[in-house]
């Protein structure tokens, strides 16, 4: 069976996506350096990492826009990996939309049905269904100049999702609202796809969006894919240095293993979960809302710090405290300020929530 042949005739439903080690150089850039992904039907996979990570080139080559050097794109079990796009039943939604100005909604939504040579009567159905599934009924005569960025990009979610994908690539499709309008479509995203039941692949460098939406996400850095988890998993225990700095706020506390569940990092010694060989460099990695000052329950470590900044945040505190040895922490607190400048603290947590991990990867 030729490439791509399973496809033509596949069914418009969940797909899978399964890469395998692909890579691709652009000059003596190496965009991708053995990516291997499998994204199972009907998740929300996110690709995250900061720009030049390799999230966009791994999704232009599911997309068919990029060619890798090596490595292999199959979907729903077929190899596609020299299948034009248009052959591969994937829908992509772009940052800015890439809508026609001098096309009414409904003849955006329905070019791609059009270009398939779908009867006219059929193509109205559909358009009309889909236009209500992102809920823009009687939008149908508007045109893109009419519509508010949040709507244009229902219109382009609509126009990917009428041709039935198997499955559906989305490239920061929120990187050009207001972060008001963000932080509402994104919901409604995640609700539309959840409804739909479609396979999706969702790139951004926005951490906060990759937590809020995605079933599981793949952290990229240089073209490789540092770690694949659950969001909480991501969270609470990154598998690198790279991926615990750019999840959220961290604390990173460089030293030397001294043992099972301790760092020696000259100026105290701390707990924190994990092993290394004894005397390997590894750091400490210790969310700021786990770090208790002036702790009145059990802890595995305590310090004793002096409050250098307060930060007031509205519903958070943040204090930046350093100890006389010069070690420096951040602390997390939900309330009003306790501590003031110069104060003396007491930081702890316990051993459990903090993690150690292998240093030289970020």
């Amino acid at each position: 069976m030729e490439q791509g042949d399973a496809l033509t005739e596949a069914p418009r439903a969940s797909g899978t996506v399964t890469l395998t080690n692909l890579a691709k150089r652009y000059g003596a850039t190496r965009a991708l350096d053995g990516v291997s992904l499998a994204v199972a039907p009907g998740e929300f996979f996110t690709l995250l990492g900061p720009s030049g990570c390799g999230k966009t080139t791994t999704l232009r080559s599911v997309a068919g826009f990029v060619t890798p050097d090596a490595g292999d794109v199959a979907i729903n079990g077929t190899v596609v990996t020299r299948v034009p796009p248009h052959l591969r039943h994937v829908g992509m939604v772009f940052q800015h939309y890439a809508l026609f100005p001098h096309r009414t909604v409904a003849q955006n939504v329905g070019f791609g049905l059009r270009m398939q040579r779908v009867d006219k009567a059929e193509i109205a159905r559909r358009v009309a269904e889909a236009v209500a599934l992102v809920q823009l009924p009687g939008y149908g005569g508007r045109y893109p100049g009419q519509l508010s960025g949040g709507e244009q990009q229902r219109v382009a979610l609509a126009r990917a999702l009428v041709t039935r994908p198997a499955v559906l690539l989305l490239d920061e499709p929120l990187g050009a609202l207001d972060k008001k309008l963000r932080d509402h479509i994104k919901i409604e995203l995640k609700r539309l796809q959840r409804e739909v039941g479609i396979t999706t692949i969702y790139v951004t460098h926005d951490q906060e969006e990759a937590l809020t939406m995605s079933d599981r996400i793949a952290v990229m850095h240089r073209g490789r894919v540092e770690q694949v988890a659950a969001p909480r998993g991501l969270y609470e225990t990154p598998a690198t240095a790279f991926v615990a700095s750019f999840i959220g706020n961290i604390n990173l506390l460089a030293g030397r293993a001294a043992g099972s569940n301790t760092v020696d990092c000259g100026s105290a010694t701390l707990a924190a979960t994990g092993a290394a060989p004894a005397g390997a460099a590894v750091a400490v990695a210790l969310r700021p809302e786990r770090v208790r000052l002036d702790p009145t329950g059990a802890v595995d470590t305590v310090l004793a710090m002096t409050v250098a900044h307060v930060v007031y945040q509205g519903e958070t505190v943040r204090y930046i405290l350093k100890s006389d040895a010069g070690l420096e922490l951040q602390a997390l607190e939900l309330g009003e300020v306790r501590f003031t400048a110069g104060a003396r603290v007491r930081a702890g947590w316990a051993a459990a929530d903090a993690q150690i991990i292998q240093e030289g990867i970020a």
